[in-house]
């Protein structure tokens, strides 16, 4: 394997050819090994002004945040003053959604696992105040209800949301101020801001935005998402190497650099260790632990996460056996194929780690029945329509509802092949990805009851079964 100096100048090799190939404005990486770090920065951070990326500028990190949401609830659970098995109710005695039942059961493990089971893509701004947080969560009680709690994995958004009330709670401060003195603090961590009122002090990514795929990135016309859903990753900015310093937490088993213990060793442990499986969803992992996505890779496991904010995307890779971390934060373009060669490289250079390629469409896709395929699936921020035509090729139909709508999302159309057992996949890909769509499930007349592509999305019309205590 590659020494970290080695990888180091493969990096500052490839990383502008890399750029100007994927449409990339502006990046920032490090790397880390063995507790050394080497960083790497090229581009800009916003095309209006030119203002070239260092490794100390600070872009948001999107919802690796909710890594960090989680590592505060666990502190919690390390003093004693939280239980993830207790209903979410012990802490937020008003908490609900639409489903009663639902809400009664709905515990902290499930909001870590996003097992919780309700729609979770709900981005609600309530303000800027100290008390969005709270405010927001106060207006999930119409919420659907997808499944019951614990039946299965569908991403959660809003749970975050929840789990980052829970800490406000149990603290008696708005959460931003918790991460600043129970994670920024400890780990001596000097370029993190927490809002764009923080973010300026320092050289800030801009977001960049393609009205079309075909279309240069250019600036996005705004900063970021609503402050109300900073717990699951609205808001929190940082240089790659204060993101690599929570990672080592981890790695270290919840010490900081001081040898402060900041996270008991057999909550980070936790933290890691397979809660729920997935479906083959491509990008994600193929597990989740407690805030962590796992990924079982030929030649080790990896944790991680992803990030993503207007304009802003964000990969976190931690092997802890290995002792190896990297963060790749960027502003714009495809950054799904600028990760997918940079981490492929330094995994396996560092790691012994093989990472699998993301999944395409066969040359030859084979035609199988998709009758339970067809039909409308909705949730609160897009209808989904899966049709077949008179050749026998199947579709989907997306149609952005609610706040997709209202900033900008545009209808799609897209032809789904045949991957696999219930997997399909969009011929084009998106955003550098091909998307895995994986019908799931029984509507009691053989259809799908869901089209799963990491959030499930419930067949229009089937009404959720009264949700017990799972």
């Amino acid at each position: 394997m590659s020494s970290l100096n080695e990888v180091a100048g493969w990096l500052r090799d490839r990383l502008p050819a890399l750029l100007a190939e994927h449409r990339v404005p502006g990046a920032a990486l490090a790397v880390s090994a063995g507790g050394q770090v080497v960083e790497v920065a090229e581009g800009v951070l916003s095309k209006a002004t030119g203002v070239t990326a260092t490794t100390d500028s600070v872009f948001q990190v999107g919802s690796i945040t909710k890594v960090w949401t989680a590592t505060l609830v666990m502190q919690l659970v390390d003093e004693g003053r939280l239980d993830i098995d207790a209903p979410v109710r012990d802490v937020l005695p008003d908490f609900r959604v639409a489903d009663e039942a639902a809400s009664a059961a709905i515990t902290v493990r499930h909001l870590l696992v996003h097992t919780a089971g309700f729609e979770g893509d709900i981005f609600t701004d309530t303000g800027r105040g100290d008390d969005c947080v709270r405010r927001y969560v106060d207006t999930l009680g119409e919420v659907a209800q997808l499944f019951p709690p614990g039946e299965m994995f569908s991403y959660n958004n809003a749970g975050f949301c929840v789990l980052g009330r829970v800490v406000e709670v149990l603290r008696g401060k708005p959460y931003d101020v918790c991460l600043r003195e129970h994670l920024f603090a400890p780990l001596g961590l000097t370029h993190a801001a927490t809002g764009a009122d923080e973010a300026i002090l320092f050289r800030a990514a801009v977001g960049h935005i393609q009205p079309d795929p075909d279309a240069d990135p250019e600036p996005a016309p705004i900063w970021s998402l609503a402050r109300s859903s900073a717990p699951a990753g609205s808001m929190l900015a940082m240089r790659p190497r204060d993101l690599l310093g929570f990672a080592q937490l981890h790695i270290d088993g919840g010490r900081a650099p001081d040898g402060t213990a900041v996270l008991a060793p057999h909550s980070a442990d936790a933290m890691r260790q397979p809660q729920v499986t997935l479906p083959p969803l491509g990008l994600m992992g193929d597990a989740w632990g407690l805030g962590w996505e796992i990924y079982h890779w030929p030649g080790g496991t990896v944790l991680g996460h992803d990030g993503g904010t207007v304009g802003q995307a964000a990969f976190l890779r931690v092997v802890p056996d290995r002792n190896v971390a990297i963060a790749l934060l960027t502003n714009g373009g495809n950054p799904i194929a600028l990760y997918t060669e940079i981490y492929g490289h330094v995994l396996r250079e560092l790691a012994g780690i093989e990472m699998p390629a993301l999944p395409t469409p066969p040359s030859t896709p084979r035609r199988v029945p998709v009758d339970r395929c067809l039909g409308t699936y909705t949730s609160d921020v897009a209808e989904l329509t899966v049709s077949q035509d008179d050749a026998g090729r199947l579709w989907l139909d997306q149609v952005p509802k609610g706040v997709l709508a209202e900033i900008g999302g545009q209808p799609e159309r897209t032809e789904l092949v045949h991957l696999d057992a219930e997997t399909f996949l969009p011929v084009r890909p998106r955003l550098g990805i091909h998307l895995p769509q994986v019908f799931l499930g029984d509507d009691g007349t053989g259809r799908a009851l869901y089209i799963h592509s990491g959030r499930a999305t419930r067949r229009a019309g089937v009404p959720t079964p009264s949700s017990g205590h799972q």
